[in-house]
């Protein structure tokens, strides 16, 4: 419901998205080869911290959305 959560969240997906593509790309033959290691497989310390601190950003934001009418709470 918040529009700045919904971006965030984007953001972080399309971040994630492109780095597996770009990473099936180099092992096809199919785009250049890169420095980009491929999310929470390769073993790169900034990068693997990078993506662990935006899926922690993306928790937070589903923790603190609004809630539905159903909820029991």
């Amino acid at each position: 419901s918040d529009s700045y959560g919904s971006f965030v969240c984007i953001g972080v997906a399309g971040m994630m998205g492109f780095n597996f593509i770009e990473n099936i790309g180099m092992s096809m033959g199919l785009l250049p080869v890169t420095g980009l290691p491929l999310p929470f497989v390769s073993q790169g310390g900034t990068a693997m911290l990078a993506n662990f601190m935006a899926v922690g950003i993306v928790l937070s934001v589903s923790l603190r959305r609004k809630r539905g009418n159903f909820n029991s709470s």
